[in-house]
């Protein structure tokens, strides 16, 4: 084993299951995972993956021993390049930042260019991902998450509790009877989440309360749930940092709903956290989107 890029491809199958999701992993296409893959075991001599129907490769005893060594190595290898960048008290170079879609799209890019205003060399790159990407891994230098981090080796700090309602269109509210509670808004067509959606907090919320039948429009992405509610086709759970701000919404519930509740939380690395431009992004950015807290925690009227 002299190229650390098979060890790469082996691990990424054994993560994702199957070549499609380790291909995008290693930004290779398809056809190139599957060649490599093919090569490597015709040079080893041995079966590395099971192809099982719905294009799912199981390891075998062989894989498995070859993912668990790349693994390591990967932890190795992170941890020397936290340990060397982490010593880098320089404002210049790439800082790569992950955040929601919903977040980015209402706050986070602003406060991004105030940065740029004050740290022109250094370079942000944006990864919009609903994802939790690994910082030990170095999928990105800082995140923005909406719950508190688990992981002992991450530093963060708590920026805002987020509030979350619901909200129509004027149209759909002169239309509609007085939302009394969350069970009130199966009265109004309702903007959900992909069918069999789990384990995100708002879709879950909603299949308790709201029964099918009320469904009138499905998306994945909130900040289409958010233009489908301006456009009239029906209520959605959004949050208030996302609703507050549009004109064209009014709150149908009017006190944010506790159980939808999130935090906001920036997180990196522990080693990485007094790296200059780290450092300089959490001051910055991380100040900036706490002074946004009226908005965030629902405080600031509808407009």
């Amino acid at each position: 084993m002299d190229d650390w890029n098979d060890l790469r491809l082996v691990l990424a199958i054994a993560r994702n299951g199957n070549l499609t999701g380790a291909a995008k992993e290693l930004a290779v296409n398809h056809s190139t995972a599957f060649r490599r893959l093919g090569a490597l075991e015709e040079t080893l001599g041995v079966r590395l993956f099971e192809r099982l129907p719905g294009g799912i490769y199981a390891p075998t005893q062989a894989g498995e021993r070859m993912a668990a060594t790349a693994e390591r190595i990967e932890t190795e290898t992170a941890a020397l390049d936290r340990e060397i960048v982490g010593r880098d008290r320089s404002l210049t170079g790439r800082l790569r930042v992950t955040s929601s879609e919903t977040l980015a799209y209402r706050l986070l890019t602003a406060q991004i260019a105030r940065f740029r205003q004050v740290h022109p060399g250094i370079v942000v790159e944006l990864v919009i991902d609903n994802r939790i990407l690994s910082l030990s891994r170095r999928e990105a230098d800082i995140a923005l998450r909406v719950s508190r981090p688990r992981e002992g080796d991450l530093h963060g700090r708590k920026l805002s509790d987020v509030a979350w309602t619901a909200y129509g269109s004027k149209g759909l509210v002169e239309g509609g009877a007085p939302v009394r509670s969350p069970a009130d808004l199966a009265a109004f067509p309702v903007i959900g989440w992909e069918e069999g959606a789990r384990g995100i907090n708002a879709a879950d919320w909603l299949a308790e309360h709201v029964p099918p039948s009320a469904f009138a429009y499905r998306t994945n992405s909130i900040v289409n749930q958010l233009v489908a509610a301006k456009a009239g086709i029906g209520a959605a759970v959004l949050p208030c940092y996302l609703g507050d701000a549009e004109p064209d919404l009014i709150r149908l519930v009017p006190e944010p709903i506790p159980e939808l509740g999130r935090e906001l939380w920036i997180v990196t690395h522990a080693d990485l956290r007094r790296t200059g431009r780290v450092r300089a992004f959490l001051d910055v950015v991380g100040e900036g989107l706490a002074a946004e807290r009226p908005l965030l925690t629902g405080l600031r009227p509808a407009s």
